[in-house]
């Protein structure tokens, strides 16, 4: 009787992942999302191009790339999670099939995950820089530590998952 309760709470317990599968989908329209904004502010760049200086252009390219590294950390999120969380996705032999997808577990996806905010971050702090003169020192100071956060951050996550290799295959 005892065992049968543990066994009937394990099912209960692991099938709970499946609440998760709301979430990757909220984040699928939220990819939607930036793909709508990527789209206006490319129509906005083209059509303006002539009447725009550099440096403005070059913030709003450095904008498309910002756009475009969210939607990259995403899709990490949306596959990575699902497959590591939720449910297998069945891809063999699908052509387009992610390589990291197979190597990918819950270290490795905080590792990536880490790495994309600080590239995130990086195009930020670059934007900031190109249009300093409308930044105050503070606000400038404040990206930097930001940035340097989340540049350490992933730096001790990345060594964890190194340390925690080591400890599995010893």
């Amino acid at each position: 009787m005892r065992k049968q309760f543990e066994n009937a709470m394990e099912g209960i317990i692991f099938s709970s992942r499946w609440f998760q599968a709301p979430l990757y989908l909220g984040l699928i329209v939220a990819g939607i999302l930036y793909a709508y904004k990527f789209l206006v502010e490319l129509i906005h760049l083209v059509t303006s191009v002539n009447s725009m200086s550099e440096e403005v252009l070059m913030l709003g390219v450095l904008t498309l790339v910002d756009i475009t590294m969210v939607a990259n950390l995403l899709v990490m999120v949306i596959i990575g999670g699902y497959a590591t969380f939720v449910s297998r996705i069945n891809l063999q032999g699908h052509p387009d099939k992610p390589d990291w997808l197979d190597k990918i577990d819950a270290g490795a996806l905080k590792v990536k995950l880490a790495t994309a905010l600080v590239g995130i971050s990086g195009i930020h702090l670059l934007k900031a820089f190109i249009n300093i003169k409308e930044k105050t020192n503070d606000q400038i100071m404040w990206q930097v530590i930001i940035h340097v956060v989340f540049l350490l951050s992933s730096i001790m996550l990345a060594y964890t998952e190194i340390l925690m290799a080591k400890k599995k295959s010893v």
